[in-house]
Formats: structure tokens, sequence, C-alpha cells
């Protein structure tokens, strides 16, 4: 059986058409983007308003790390990881 037709701990994502850890992967999405995805998919089959929370701290990251304000406009984490990757 295909890992991704399985789930180890439940089946709040087994209804999806496409698991959320299947979509991060293949979306090739960074860590905090993908606890977006997951949390706000199961916040009505397991954790409710917290899983909104913690989708809603791991935005608060994002925007951290993408959009701070302590940051100098210099090329962001992100994009200089795109420009490492693009040159491989």
């Amino acid at each position: 059986m295909s890992v991704w037709k399985k789930q180890v701990g439940g089946k709040h994502y087994t209804k999806y058409k496409i698991q959320p850890s299947k979509f991060v992967v293949e979306n090739k999405l960074l860590y905090p983007e993908g606890n977006v995805i997951k949390y706000i998919l199961r916040h009505q089959n397991k954790g409710g308003k917290e899983d909104l929370l913690k989708a809603m701290h791991f935005i608060e990251m994002i925007i951290e790390r993408d959009y701070g304000e302590e940051k100098a406009k210099t090329e962001t984490w992100i994009e200089g990881y795109k420009k490492w990757k693009a040159s491989k």
C-alpha cells in the first residue's frame, strides 16, 4: 500500500483527495507553509480552534521570516535559497 493512502494515528487526513503531506511534498513547500495547510485542513475534524491558532502562529513565523521589519531590504532567505537551488 502506498504511504499516501494510509494514515497512522487517526483518519482525519484520509478523507481528502490528496493528503496534506503529499501536497506539501509535491509542491516543495517549506515546513511552516506545510503546517499552515495541515492545521487549516484538519481543524474541523481534529483540533478545532487550537488548530486554527497553530496555523496562525505558523503564518506569523512566515511573515517574520520573509517580511519582518528587522530585515534590511535585501534578499530574503527564500530568494537566496531559490537562487542556490537554481544553480544546482
